[in-house]
């Protein structure tokens, strides 16, 4: 049946709520880049330099796992258009490597890996290539660029998202109705980051910090964080945001690089999924082929505290007494200091603003906890602590609803900081 009235606010596929529902993601950064300790190279590294002598991709996978991601996106091909699947279309590619004599396969293992650890799979296909003899010649590059995308959405399995990283791409047309045709045939849940038709997009920064209001609902997404090119759709669409960021200052392994601290890897996660935006967090192998040592620990520090602090969620009842009005109650007064709530996103997203008070006998009117701007499929609020068996959150937005709220008790409601890093050196 036709809808006659159709809400004039963009609705999410649902795919796209299952990709919301991920929440958390690592990023596998691993090429000839790691080999000689650079962030972009030009396309004239051998691919003979590519040669872990330990590499393991159950290991990468797992400790994605056990820092709680729900999938993980490797980076197939960066920008130098070193391929780490033995593709038809050049012999820049692990078939040129030392590594497994030639005959590996790093993107089934990662596949395989996934598979066996119950984790989803994205694929980064860099469309800039300064490799390829064919990259001048935009037809030529399209169609060997398609072949490329081919072999990815056929031979690996489902995949929940499609990375097209859009440095070095301002000023150059690809032909995305082609691209994004094939998507549609071969992968078409998978979500498509940032370029093409998008159905996810770049925060706009790679500190994997959000802003609030954190909106859903965009009509442009920016396309790097090298210029100042902004990608304009044909009309406000549905694209909620993915914050990335790297462990480390860089984005490839170096021996000279460290992980960043809990507090800023918290800092991190209360400003990207704590504001409703996915964040995909980079690990990258190090030359033997295994995530870093003090990374691993780094990320079993991070896990440990996220479990401290969320790991015991109290969900209360909600029950809408008004429009735009919840009262939340819970068994038994409840003693908090964060509040986690969410927005049904059905219809799309909706609150444009909120307030959460607390309800009590005993005090003269509501006492404030929390306010802010959007709630999407999720936001965090860290405040002093209370003791309360009732709330009331208010929203305004035409339709809004609430979908749910639960509260945690973490022993400390101050907010992680951002720590200052230097830079790494800008890519040549």
């Amino acid at each position: 049946m036709t809808d006659h009235h159709p809400s004039p606010v963009p609705r999410p596929s649902a795919a796209q709520l299952a990709w919301q529902r991920l929440e958390f993601g690592v990023f596998f950064h691993v090429g000839v880049n790691t080999f000689a300790g650079k962030e972009w190279s030009d396309g004239t590294l051998p691919a003979s330099s590519f040669a872990p002598t330990h590499l393991d991709a159950r290991q990468w996978v797992r400790t994605a796992v056990e820092v709680g991601a729900r999938y993980v996106v490797l980076t197939a091909k960066h920008h130098d258009g070193f391929c780490l699947w033995p593709t038809t279309t050049t012999d820049y590619s692990v078939a040129s490597s030392p590594w497994r004599g030639g005959q590996g396969d790093l993107v089934a293992e990662v596949a395989q890996a996934c598979r066996a650890e119950g984790i989803g799979l994205g694929l980064y296909l860099s469309p800039w290539d300064r490799h390829a003899p064919e990259y001048p010649d935009p037809e030529a590059y399209d169609a060997l660029y398609l072949a490329q995308l081919r072999e990815l959405c056929t031979n690996y399995g489902e995949l929940v998202e499609l990375w097209f990283d859009g440095a070095g791409s301002a000023g150059r047309s690809y032909d995305w109705d082609a691209i994004m045709a094939l998507v549609a045939e071969l992968q078409p849940g998978a979500m498509v980051f940032n370029m093409g038709t998008p159905t996810i997009r770049w925060i706009g920064n790679e500190d994997g910090l959000a802003a609030d209001p954190v909106r859903y609902a965009v009509d442009s997404a920016s396309l790097d964080n090298y210029t100042d090119t902004v990608i304009h759709l044909d009309r406000a669409r549905y694209v909620p945001p993915e914050a990335d960021v790297s462990i480390r200052r860089g984005w490839f392994w170096a021996a000279d690089d460290a992980p960043k601290s809990v507090e800023h890897l918290l800092a991190i996660y209360y400003r990207s999924v704590g504001l409703g935006a996915n964040l995909l967090l980079n690990v990258p192998p190090d030359t033997r082929g295994l995530i870093d040592d003090a990374d691993v620990a780094r990320l079993r520090e991070l896990r440990a505290e996220l479990d401290r602090r969320f790991g015991s969620p109290v969900r209360g009842e909600i029950e809408q007494i008004a429009d735009g009005v919840w009262q939340v109650h819970f068994d038994a007064p409840e003693t908090f200091d964060h509040l986690d709530l969410a927005e049904e996103l059905g219809d799309g997203q909706r609150v444009t603003a909120f307030r959460v008070s607390v309800e009590s006998d005993d005090l003269d009117g509501d006492v404030l906890l929390a306010d802010g701007g959007t709630i999407g499929h999720r936001r965090l609020h860290a405040h002093p602590p209370v003791t309360a068996q009732r709330l009331r959150v208010t929203c305004i937005g035409e339709g809004a609803r609430l979908a749910g709220v639960s509260v945690h008790h973490a022993g400390t409601h101050e907010v992680p900081q951002i720590e200052y890093l230097a830079p790494t050196d800008e890519p040549e």
